[in-house]
């Protein structure tokens, strides 16, 4: 996670050391945030002593104010661009000397990391802290049992010891014991509180926001560790109480405390135990799908998995404890909630055979589930704890899944499992959707970007997140208190609704793209608007990849030419959708892409990625090698002198060999495309050429 990021997610105390750093102008907080990814990737430590890398990053960085200002023209907002300027002018001052600036940034950085540092030494410490009373809880009670072993040795060589002096000392002994003993079981109670009510919540959560892509650790192994250690000390202190009982029945007087306290000891260790054991037994993996959307999102007929977890590891139960799986063990009594019946092999045994650390797991893989996609369920798991004369049911849920009957409503289904797990603290919930709140769009911006990270490794950046911050609630001086309503996301009478919009262009860009959007090459996420403002400041030929604001799943690309006047133009291709890319890639058309006209030589007006990479720079590595002959396509494109919505529309049909008669077919096929757009019969013939993709 980047360093900005990392910091804007710290707790209160931290993010107000954060502001209380950038409280003055050497670096404002603003330049920070719009320029972090940028300010990230440079070599600061190199240009504080190297002038000429200094010079070009003060250049870039003034540049990239420049672009920031225009964008907030673009959106009218009169206070950031009022800012940005005054920022610009201010560093202005490190024109003669851009190596103190370079001092001057990295020093923030440094600044930065150190907050980073103490908020990671903090984590370090409670969970040391937490080792190390886990730690001193073994150890006492291991004395108590030692002690407790000296004086039943006594008793087997009575012989040495006079009855008066084991007398004294049971009497003696006794009394700390139980006080100690107290004491033990209150400090296992508070640490099981910590364990259950703090770091077993905890890991819920981030399970949670990792089933709809966050980035988040749910290893469990430390959580076991914990639990074990704990139910441990719990059953040597109500072992070692069941002794003690049976040595007050060898030595006992009037008033012996022990008599008396003892049973409340028993019941007060056996409450702990039996508390902790019934939290212990977790859904390691929430049920999935092999080939599923995501988790949680099953389809009737449908093998799905799914793995319990038991965080009390003892070997000797290696097999011997038996897990059955169920459905609806709470489910709302209610007119039309559906029930689904669990098919498959229903009862496994916890057992380490089946986990790659060694935890006792029961791992069903084979599972079979007999509108429908704002319905929640859960699947519920049974077992019982037996060890040593105790016996404790043990139950475990899954998060609500949605069962779906046909793989047509799995991106609904899919948002349903997004908009849950996001807002949703209950994970029992199953009736979340009778009432459904509306996302802060600070946690609805979050999730987006986690879609993209889990499926392409590569989020959204704030200029993305603002862009669709835009497209739903329109021009904001700020968005954190706007508001996504659930029937904005997925259930608006439309047929294309913003989640639908968004879930188009995750899949395209997953199936197709995956590679350039994790190097950066697509801008994506950008409104026309916005587009126009960015590329009329660049050079002839520079372009641009935006995501189509109105096709679903589509791509496109403009670029900048300047007329005879020295005005900037901006040119827009229709979108490019699965059905385009499926037989030529887009590195492809960008590469061979050219503007053919009557008497014209063709040529390809993209030039350069923007911001200013060149266009064989950034998608070389990704052409395929040279063919010829019958292995050569036509891609025949009609360059139309009237602009539909701004837009060049590319109307083309592909052609395998070089022969007349493809070609003519193709024409053909344009032709009709032509008529279907713009519901003309004749156009001009001067507008129709192909060119060829090697």
């Amino acid at each position: 996670m980047a360093q900005w990021d990392r910091l804007r997610q710290l707790p209160a105390g931290y993010t107000q050391q954060l502001h209380e750093l950038y409280d003055r102008d050497a670096l404002p907080m603003d330049v920070r945030h719009y320029l972090s990814a940028w300010i990230e990737k440079q070599e600061w430590q190199r240009a504080a002593r190297d002038h000429d890398l200094a010079m070009v990053l003060f250049q870039v960085l003034l540049e990239n104010l420049d672009i920031q200002h225009s964008r907030f023209i673009q959106e009218e907002s009169f206070l950031m661009q009022h800012n940005i300027r005054r920022y610009k002018q201010n560093f202005q001052r490190y024109l003669d000397d851009p190596c103190a600036l370079a001092s001057t940034i990295l020093w923030f950085l440094e600044k930065e990391k150190e907050i980073l540092q103490s908020f990671d030494l903090a984590e370090q410490v409670v969970k040391q802290d937490l080792e190390r009373r886990m730690a001193g809880l073994k150890n006492e009670v291991q004395v108590q049992i030692k002690l407790f072993y000296v004086i039943m040795l006594c008793f087997t060589v009575e012989g040495y010891y006079s009855s008066a002096i084991i007398f004294v000392l049971c009497v003696f002994w006794g009394g700390s014991t139980l006080s100690d003993l107290n004491k033990l079981l209150d400090r296992i109670d508070d640490l099981i509180n910590i364990l259950v009510e703090k770091e077993l919540v905890d890991w819920q959560r981030r399970q949670q926001k990792a089933c709809i892509g966050a980035p988040d650790s749910v290893c469990l192994d430390q959580l076991e560790k914990w639990f074990t250690c704990a139910a441990l000390c719990l059953i040597q202190v109500r072992e070692f109480l069941s002794k003690l009982e049976e040595l007050v029945g060898k030595v006992s007087y009037d008033n012996d405390p022990i008599k008396g306290q003892n049973p409340i000891l028993q019941r007060k260790a056996e409450t702990l135990l039996k508390d902790l054991l019934k939290r212990s037994f977790v859904v390691e993996t929430q049920p999935s799908m092999p080939q599923g959307k995501g988790p949680l999102v099953l389809r009737t007929n449908v093998q799905f998995s799914v793995k319990t977890r038991l965080l009390v590891k003892f070997p000797e139960l290696n097999h011997s404890m038996k897990v059955n799986v169920s459905m609806h063990r709470e489910a709302p009594q209610i007119k039309g909630y559906r029930r689904f019946n669990v098919f498959g092999t229903k009862t496994k045994a916890l057992n380490m055979a089946e986990s790659q650390n060694g935890g006792m797991v029961a791992d069903f893989r084979h599972l079979i589930s007999l509108s429908v996609t704002e319905e929640l369920h859960t699947i519920n798991f049974d077992t019982v704890f037996e060890l040593k004369g105790l016996s404790v049911e043990l139950q475990a849920s899954s998060l609500p899944v949605v069962i779906i009957s046909n793989s047509s409503q799995q991106q609904s289904a899919w948002a349903s499992v997004l908009w849950f797990s996001m807002l949703s603290q209950d994970t029992k919930d199953v009736m979340f959707f009778a009432n459904t709140p509306a996302a802060p769009w600070p946690k609805f911006g979050e999730m987006l970007s986690w879609q993209f990270l889990s499926a392409t490794k590569r989020g959204l950046n704030d200029a993305q997140l603002e862009m669709i911050a835009h497209k739903l609630f329109g021009k904001q001086q700020n968005y954190d208190s706007c508001k996504v309503a659930w029937s904005k996301f997925s259930k608006e009478n439309a047929p294309e609704t913003f989640w639908v919009w968004f879930d188009g262009i995750l899949t395209m860009v997953k199936t197709y793209l995956e590679d350039q959007w994790r190097e950066g090459l697509i801008v994506g996420f950008v409104t026309k608007g916005k587009e126009k403002s960015l590329l009329k400041k660049k050079r002839r030929g520079t372009f641009l990849l935006r995501f189509s604001e109105s096709v679903i799943g589509g791509i496109t690309f403009s670029w900048v030419e300047y007329t005879m006047t020295g005005e900037p133009h901006v040119n827009t291709v229709q979108p490019f959708t699965k059905v385009d890319l499926t037989q030529i890639p887009l590195h492809e058309i960008i590469r061979n892409f050219q503007i053919l006209e009557t008497e014209n030589i063709p040529e390809n007006p993209l030039l350069y990625l923007y911001p200013d990479i060149p266009r064989d720079e950034a998608f070389g590595k990704y052409y395929s090698e040279k063919t010829g002959g019958k292995g050569t396509k036509y891609f025949l494109q009609m360059l139309l002198t009237c602009h539909k919505d701004s837009a060049i529309h590319c109307v083309y049909c592909l052609s395998y060999n070089g022969t007349q008669e493809t070609q003519n077919l193709c024409e053909v096929t344009v032709r009709e495309k032509y008529v279907n757009i713009f519901g003309k019969e004749t156009h001009p013939k001067s507008q129709f050429t192909y060119f060829v993709l090697q």
